[in-house]
């Protein structure tokens, strides 16, 4: 009877353990969420020309640009500026080509 209440008593604990995790990776995916909201409302620059919804090359080395234009790739320093909306109009969000 003993073991019983033992078992009982354990599996009571386990389950406090579980909720407390839970409620910890929440809160850290919470924490998280709020960073990256902040970080993202930082950015600065050009990233668009103008009204035209294409991305400002300015300053942009020619092989960058053929790159972009033939691949889609965009430069890795201008990545965290430019979002997933930049591709060009006319490729449908597809890249690549050969």
């Amino acid at each position: 009877m003993e073991a019983v209440r033992w078992l009982a008593a354990v599996k009571n604990n386990m389950e406090i353990k579980k909720n407390t995790l839970i409620w910890i990776v929440i809160g850290v995916l919470f924490l998280s969420v709020l960073f990256l909201t902040y970080k993202t409302s930082r950015l600065t620059g050009n990233v668009v020309a103008g009204t035209s919804g294409k991305l400002d090359t300015t300053g942009w080395t020619e092989n960058e640009i053929m790159n972009y234009e033939m691949h889609g790739t965009i430069p890795a320093r201008v990545q965290g500026k430019a979002g997933a909306s930049s591709t060009p109009s006319g490729t449908g969000g597809m890249v690549g080509g050969c």
